[in-house]
């Protein structure tokens, strides 16, 4: 796609500069992407799936391990 439309992360080391000039650097430009940048992170590490399997058991070996560490000392003797 074109350079302008990139992530930062999709841009090469050569076409940073070209990719830096073609950013609105104005009032409006800004926040608009201080508020893509809140979006990507919401998506990435707030709104993830809920549920499933794997929730489930990282709950339950977190039990797990914790019960043991409580009860160490009986179980070592």
């Amino acid at each position: 796609g074109p350079l302008s439309e990139r992530r930062l992360m999709d841009v090469r080391l050569g076409e940073l500069h070209a990719w830096i000039s073609t950013c609105s650097f104005s009032p409006q430009g800004l926040l608009g992407a201080v508020q893509r940048a809140w979006s990507s992170y919401c998506t990435k590490y707030i709104h993830v799936k809920q549920g499933g399997p794997a929730g489930i058991s990282m709950l339950l070996a977190g039990y797990c391990l914790l019960s043991y560490g409580w009860n160490y000392q009986h179980f070592s003797k």
